[in-house]
C-alpha cells in the first residue's frame, strides 16, 4: 500500500524552480509515495502577511490546512517558509480555542472549518522517518561516491525548534545523513548555520549579497563540488545570487546548487534532463561529469 501525502508546493517553487517540483514528484513516485495535489491551495501567508494582519494570515494558513483535512491526509511541504508557517498555524489553532474560533469565523464564508485533525511535515521528515536511511541506500543505483557536498538547511526549517521539532537547531544532521546515504560525502564548512540572506532580497539587497558572498566563500574554502539545499529561497540566493555576487564583488563563483531531491534522483539513476537540471543558473555539468 502506497503512503499518501497532500503536496503543498507554495508559491516560489512552481513559479521559479520547476526542477525542484519535478524532482520531488519523480523521486517520491519512485520511492512508492502517492502525492495528492490540493485543488484550490493558495499562499501559506508567510511572515510579511502576518506583520500586516495576524488574524488574516492565520485564516489563510488554516484554509490550506482545511484542504488537507478534507483529503484526510497529512500535509507535506517542500519549502522551509511554508513548513514553518503551516506548522506554527496548525499548532496554534489546535491549542488555542479563541484563535481557532476566530479563524473559523472567517473560513465559514468559504465553507471551511478547521478541525485540527492532520499534521504538517517537511519532505525530509517524510523521507527520513517514513522510509529511513537503509531504504534510501537501497534505492541508489548509481553511487555518488567521491562527490563532496556542502549541505545548507536554511533558517526556517529549524527554528523555532519548540514548534517545528525538525532536528537539533544548532547541530542538525538529517540532511547530512541523507546526503551520505546517496554515496556522496557531506563536508563541514565555516559558518554552516549562518543565514544566506535570501529573505533580505528586495529589502536590503546589499546586505543580502554580502551574506550570500560569505556563504559562497566559506563553501569554496571547503573545496566541495556542490551545495545541496532544501529551501527554494536559499536556492535562489545561492544559484542566481552567485551571478549577482560575481558582478558586484568581481568574484566569479561557479559552485553548482542542487535541491536534495535532485541529488537523490541522480543517485537513483535519473538523467539530468528528467530532473530539469538545465534550468539552473549555475551549470551542473562539473558534478555530472564527476559522477559519470
Amino acid at each position: 500500500m502506497k503512503l499518501s501525502y497532500a503536496l503543498f508546493l507554495g508559491c516560489v517553487v512552481p513559479a521559479r524552480e520547476p526542477s525542484y517540483e519535478l524532482s520531488v514528484r519523480k523521486v517520491f513516485r519512485e520511492l512508492g509515495f502517492n502525492l495528492v495535489d490540493l485543488k484550490g491551495a493558495t499562499c501559506c501567508a508567510p511572515i510579511p502577511v502576518e506583520s500586516l494582519s495576524f488574524k488574516t494570515s492565520l485564516a489563510i494558513a488554516a484554509y490550506n490546512l482545511c484542504l488537507a483535512e478534507e483529503a484526510d491526509l497529512d500535509l507535506m511541504t517542500i519549502c522551509n517558509g511554508c513548513f514553518q508557517v503551516l506548522s506554527r498555524a496548525n499548532l496554534l489553532l489546535k491549542r488555542d480555542e479563541k484563535l481557532r474560533t476566530d479563524a473559523n469565523d472567517v473560513l465559514v464564508e468559504v465553507g471551511k472549518e478547521f478541525k485540527g485533525k492532520r499534521n504538517v511535515k517537511d519532505y525530509l521528515q517524510v523521507i527520513y522517518g517514513d522510509i529511513g536511511l537503509e531504504k534510501i541506500r537501497g534505492s541508489v543505483s548509481k553511487s555518488l561516491k567521491g562527490l563532496k557536498v556542502a549541505t545548507f538547511y536554511g533558517c526556517h526549517i529549524l527554528k523555532p525548534s519548540s514548534v517545528l521539532m525538525f532536528d537539533d537547531p544548532e547541530r542538525p544532521h538529517i540532511l547530512d545523513d541523507l546526503v551520505d546515504a546517496t554515496g556522496a560525502k557531506s563536508i563541514p564548512y565555516l559558518h554552516k548555520m549562518r543565514c544566506c540572506g535570501g529573505l533580505l532580497r528586495g529589502i536590503s539587497d546589499d546586505l543580502a549579497r554580502k551574506l550570500a558572498r560569505d556563504k559562497l566563500f566559506n563553501v569554496s574554502q571547503a573545496q566541495v563540488d556542490c551545495i545541496v539545499t532544501v529551501c527554494p529561497f536559499c536556492f535562489l540566493q545561492l544559484d542566481l545570487g552567485q551571478l549577482e555576487v560575481g558582478r558586484r564583488f568581481n568574484e566569479p563563483y561557479k559552485i553548482p546548487i542542487l535541491h536534495y531531491p535532485e541529488l537523490l534522483g541522480l543517485a537513483m539513476g535519473m538523467t539530468p534532463g528528467e530532473l530539469g537540471l538545465h534550468t539552473h543558473r549555475v551549470p551542473t555539468e562539473p558534478i555530472l561529469n564527476k559522477i559519470e
